[in-house]
């Protein structure tokens, strides 16, 4: 299963989130051990009160030049592993993706 995909309103994201990671960057993709692929993300905010989805969401809105209202976590709030919306041109955003992590 791919890290994401297009939903009717935008791009649906799997993201594999590292509080305290130092920085705040996207990673790459990594497939896990039941096969499936999630988009690494690090950011500096510590897991408490929502910090780090807060960051979480951030980094995606800037990282697709977008208000942080058209960024929304779906599930995963308290786990590791999340589900994320990106709302907009779900085909513009996947491309975007697919460029930046997909090319050799």
């Amino acid at each position: 299963m791919a890290a994401w995909s297009i939903a009717p309103d935008g791009l649906a994201i799997a993201i594999r989130l590292t509080p305290r990671g130092g920085r705040d960057s996207l990673d790459g993709v990594e497939t896990l051990a039941d096969g499936r692929q999630v988009l690494k993300a690090r950011v500096r905010a510590a897991p408490s009160e929502g910090e780090a989805n807060a960051a979480l969401v951030a980094l995606l809105a800037k990282e697709f030049a977008i208000s942080r209202s058209q960024v929304s976590l779906t599930a995963g709030a308290s786990a590791r592993l999340k589900r994320v919306l990106v709302q907009g041109d779900g085909a513009a955003l996947a491309a975007r993706l697919q460029k930046r992590f997909c090319e050799i």
